[in-house]
C-alpha cells in the first residue's frame, strides 16, 4: 500500500473550485461595505492565483485545476455564471494567470 503524502488533497481540490467560483462570480450590487472591503482585499486575480498555488503545493495538480476551469466553463450546473460575459472574462484572466510560467527568483553573488 502506497502512503498518502497529501492527506487533504480532496479538500484542497474543493477549495480550488470555491476560490475560482468566488472570483468569477464577483460581488453582488447590494453588497455591504464589509463585503466590498473583503472582496477588494481577497478576491483579486493575484490573490486567487496565490490561493491556487498554495493548493497545488498540497497535492492538487495543474491538470486538476484546469479541469475545474473547464468544468465551470462548460458544465450545466454553472449555467448562471456562463451567461454573464464579465464572469467569462474573469475566468479567462484567471486561467491566463495560473497557466503563465512562474518567474524563478535568482540571486547574484
Amino acid at each position: 500500500m502506497k502512503p498518502n503524502n497529501y492527506a487533504m488533497k480532496e479538500w484542497h481540490l474543493e477549495h480550488v473550485e470555491k476560490v475560482i467560483i468566488r472570483y468569477v462570480k464577483g460581488i453582488s450590487p447590494d453588497a455591504s461595505s464589509f463585503e466590498k472591503r473583503n472582496y477588494k482585499k481577497y478576491s483579486t486575480v493575484t490573490s486567487c492565483a496565490k490561493q491556487i498555488e498554495y493548493d497545488i503545493k498540497h497535492g492538487v495538480t495543474m491538470d486538476e485545476v484546469l479541469d475545474v476551469v473547464r468544468k465551470i466553463r462548460h458544465d450545466k450546473q454553472y449555467r448562471d455564471l456562463q451567461k454573464i460575459p464579465e464572469s467569462l472574462q474573469r475566468l479567462d484572466e484567471l486561467e491566463r494567470q495560473i497557466s503563465a510560467p512562474k518567474k524563478v527568483a535568482t540571486t547574484w553573488y
